[in-house]
């Protein structure tokens, strides 16, 4: 499937600097016509629940991500909870990242178990796998490594220490909707994977949803179960389970996207690939992302640079009608419910904790035109010839 993006006029700037034309956001959820339709053939020809469009989303998932099984939830939180109270994980250790969004570790501590937060690695932001064996060699039983900004995780590296200490290893990838690692599918690596369709991702059922993929059928039929309030049958409940099914008519929506989700995917490669050759002249003061290689082929969620004038670089392009984004400002071992409850304190993850004072996410989404993309570019390589 082709995808072509229109260009728009040029950007026009008033005597004061401001720019007088709409501002380029950092984001831009993605409603179709062809969605538009999806949703209202499903209000009027499938149930509201439990519907077709649910099951066929499911397969078409499945196929996508080349597992076995996929089941639809009612949000990316939800995936990952149940992945960790089918496997059991109660009272035990799990190690993973401190930069990502707050549910990949609040998961573990649903499941009973305790977050056991490590720091990032400085070559591609994803969770640092010695600082996981240093933790499995103090008793943690399981890894939770985050693709974060759409970034695939080293997972040779992490397979080889699920192996060698007998524990499993969930993929968090919640941001990585078609990313690959040595060619397989993100989300068909572990023993289960977990993603989220919020607003913002990379593709969306427009609302709450997420999905669990796995080829291990005992996790697939158990989450199944759990989210769907522990039923046996039409009123027989063998497992504490919830209601947190995917609605029919947001799967519907989730099915279109899922088809344009490639052609999504390669325009974003393609804006990345224009700021890295724009923004190239501005290193070492700022630092790009990692870039894709023979192994890893990402996805920009995010593209995320970093330089320690983040704030002013921030309002300086606010104020040229360009919206930034910050994932993440907090790292998780710093909010307040990680040291209340857990007693992280500042200092622990040095790497994060400069990220996060350092971080910053320009407009990354498939509509933005090559004008989009050079005008930003144009500002930021502007911030840093004013001598900030």
């Amino acid at each position: 499937m082709s995808y072509e993006v229109k260009s728009e006029p040029s950007r026009k700037t008033k005597s004061d600097g401001r720019v007088s034309r709409p501002i380029i956001s950092q984001a831009k959820p993605i409603f179709l016509p062809d969605m538009e339709e999806a949703a209202l053939d499903a209000l009027r020809n499938d149930k509201f629940l439990r519907g077709e469009n649910v099951v066929k989303f499911e397969e078409e998932f499945a196929r996508f991500v080349e597992t076995r099984y996929a089941v639809a939830l009612s949000s990316g939180t939800a995936a990952l909870d149940f992945i960790f109270s089918t496997l059991g994980v109660s009272g035990q250790r799990i190690v993973t990242s401190t930069l990502s969004f707050i549910a990949s570790a609040n998961s573990i501590a649903h499941a009973g178990a305790r977050p056991s937060l490590a720091d990032i690695s400085e070559e591609d932001y994803c969770l640092d796998a010695e600082q996981v064996e240093s933790h499995l060699e103090q008793g943690a039983r399981g890894v939770l490594p985050v693709h974060i900004y759409g970034h695939p995780v080293n997972w040779d590296r992490f397979e080889e220490l699920g192996r060698k200490y007998r524990v499993p290893i969930v993929e968090d990838a919640c941001q990585a909707h078609g990313a690959r690692y040595k060619g397989r599918p993100v989300g068909s690596l572990g023993i289960a994977a977990a993603f989220s369709f919020y607003p913002s991702k990379n593709m969306t059922v427009l609302g709450d949803g997420g999905m669990v993929t796995t080829n291990d059928e005992t996790v697939a039929r158990h989450v199944a179960k759990v989210r769907d309030a522990g039923r046996l049958s039409e009123y027989e409940h063998d497992v504490m389970g919830y209601t947190a099914r995917m609605n029919t008519v947001n799967a519907a929506i989730g099915r279109v996207q899922l088809k344009h989700l490639k052609a999504w995917n390669e325009r974003r490669r393609v804006v990345a690939d224009s700021y890295f050759k724009s923004l190239a002249s501005l290193t070492p003061s700022v630092r790009l992302p990692p870039r894709p290689s023979q192994d890893v082929e990402p996805v920009y969620h995010q593209f995320v640079i970093r330089c320690e004038k983040r704030d002013e670089l921030r309002d300086f392009l606010r104020d040229k009608g360009i919206q930034c984004g910050i994932h993440y400002p907090i790292p998780i071992h710093l909010q307040p419910l990680y040291t209340s409850t857990f007693g992280y304190a500042e200092g622990m993850l040095p790497r994060s904790e400069r990220m996060a004072r350092e971080c910053l996410s320009l407009p990354m989404h498939p509509f933005l035109t090559d004008d989009d993309i050079e005008y930003v570019s144009e500002q930021v390589i502007s911030f840093f010839g004013r001598g900030v």
